[in-house]
């Protein structure tokens, strides 16, 4: 096929989608009945709004240690239950991966452990350990496991995949244990990969934990529903700053520890 031949091919595929795409769009307005004039005539109202209301003011920064010590319960929530997760996926990972399983039948239940895990949205999690903990920090804390676990055990188990079998067979032809394959070929092949999927992993669950805190009133979560509620938007906006400031500095160590290891 030509060059132009091509060009034209995909520009037809692109019209296409975008015709499916508008189509559909169109179909959802039709069936919710959403007023398209009146969603766009209420954005500047809402802007001028927020403006007027969101802003901290001086009662607002009164809060600021309190909410810096929810901040701070949130972020070592996230961490732990990332580090802890991971280490346990990675346990279930070398025991589905084709590569490193100890048996051909510990692979589907793995693999399909995992997709259970992952599939759960974490607010789902939070609600259905609701009723076993109530509203306290351990519903947090294996909601955001709970699907970290399925994550990591997700992509582990294809990175311990696409490692290189060589120096594997080479370790098996020398007579070396399961044990001694893992510690000296797949982990030091995988630990880069895995340090970077926990640091992924850990500036989400800083994200999800602000849903999670919401519903089982912990962290910063609660802080910011307990302001919003209470009409208290000055420092409810104030709780949102904090939480972009904190995800941005995080997110900027994550990446810097990424260069140095990668």
């Amino acid at each position: 096929m030509q060059p132009l031949d091509i060009f034209h091919l995909r520009r037809r595929h692109a019209i296409f989608f975008f015709l499916v795409l508008a189509a559909l769009t169109y179909g959802a307005i039709l069936v919710t009945e959403y007023d398209t004039v009146r969603g766009l005539s209420a954005i500047p109202r809402a802007a001028t709004w927020a403006l007027r209301n969101f802003i901290p003011d001086a009662e607002a920064f009164a809060r600021l240690p309190r909410i810096l010590d929810k901040l701070l319960e949130t972020v070592l929530m996230s961490v732990s239950s990332a580090t802890v997760a991971s280490a346990c996926g990675l346990v279930v990972a070398l025991m589905g991966a084709t590569t490193t399983r100890l048996h051909p039948w510990l692979s589907l239940p793995a693999r399909g452990i995992a997709s259970i895990f992952r599939n759960i949205d974490v607010s789902a999690w939070a609600l259905i350990l609701l009723f076993s903990f109530g509203q306290s920090s351990y519903t947090g804390y294996f909601a955001l496991f709970f699907v970290t676990f399925g994550f990591i055990v997700r992509v582990m188990i294809e990175t311990i995949d696409e490692v290189s079998t060589e120096s594997v067979e080479a370790l098996r032809a020398t007579g070396a244990g399961y044990l001694a394959i893992i510690s000296q070929s797949i982990i030091p092949a995988c630990l880069p990969q895995l340090i970077s999927w926990v640091l992924f992993m850990i500036e989400t669950n800083i994200r999800s934990a602000t849903l999670v805190g919401i519903l089982t009133g912990t962290g910063i979560g609660f802080a910011f529903d307990l302001y919003f509620k209470s009409f208290n938007y000055s420092s409810a906006s104030l709780v949102v700053l904090v939480i972009v400031v904190a995800v941005l500095l995080i997110e900027s160590l994550s990446n810097a520890i990424r260069r140095a290891v990668l």
